[in-house]
């Protein structure tokens, strides 16, 4: 089946999309995210009210990043099937986040980094943007646990993707919690690969080439 490629007017919502977010982000980072309302991040923008909330449907929205969980799924979809669902579901992780950071290199900093900092900081930080963020945990694992493509009617075997994932998903929440207190200072890959090795040890001793987390730096 083909995928349907995005028109002009896909695009340009896209990028009215990004504009918006991007203003928030900015906004609350600055001066708090209780204190800034729709009606100025609209402003910021350069839209209406009624724009943003066509985009954000509420205010936490502003702040939630859909591009990892597309990416994430996209990932384990792609891996070996024969490979244990915690190396598939690892591998991913660590590959997703080399492509947010532009690999993950020390010392530079991909365009979408800085945002996406910016965005955990405020989830970290927000009472409300908590509940959402394990709102957008919740989605991710039932989207990898379908792209891994078991039968849904066997039962076991759901049961353990869903449990291999939600460690996976714990272990990768520590990982950037801790980016997050570091400003970015270590790369995201390796701080999620180092987690997912101290949660799993030797199940994911394959390596990147047979589908396990790249080895964070130090630890090969």
């Amino acid at each position: 089946m083909t995928e349907r490629k995005p028109t002009l007017r896909d695009q340009q919502r896209a990028a009215t999309r990004r504009v918006i977010q991007a203003h928030a982000v900015r906004l609350f980072t600055d001066r708090g995210y209780d204190t800034v309302t729709v009606a100025e991040v609209a402003e910021a923008a350069g839209v209406s009210a009624m724009t943003v909330y066509r985009h954000f449907p509420t205010k936490e929205d502003l702040v939630l990043v859909d591009r990892p969980a597309l990416l994430v799924a996209e990932k384990v979809a792609a891996s070996p099937p024969d490979l244990p669902v915690v190396r598939r579901v690892a591998g991913a992780l660590v590959e997703a986040a080399g492509v947010l950071t532009g690999g993950g290199e020390e010392g530079g900093r991909a365009p979408d980094e800085r945002f996406l900092l910016d965005c955990l900081r405020l989830m970290i930080a927000t009472p409300a943007l908590r509940a959402r963020h394990l709102d957008s945990q919740y989605a991710l694992q039932q989207a990898v646990v379908e792209a891994l493509g078991h039968d849904a009617a066997d039962q076991d075997a759901a049961f353990g993707a869903r449990a291999a994932t939600g460690a996976c998903l714990a272990a990768m929440h520590t990982a950037l919690t801790q980016w997050a207190e570091d400003d970015g200072r270590t790369a995201l890959p390796a701080l999620i690969a180092r987690a997912l090795t101290a949660s799993f040890g030797d199940v994911l001793a394959g390596g990147p080439g047979e589908g396990g987390p790249a080895a964070p730096p130090g630890t090969g």
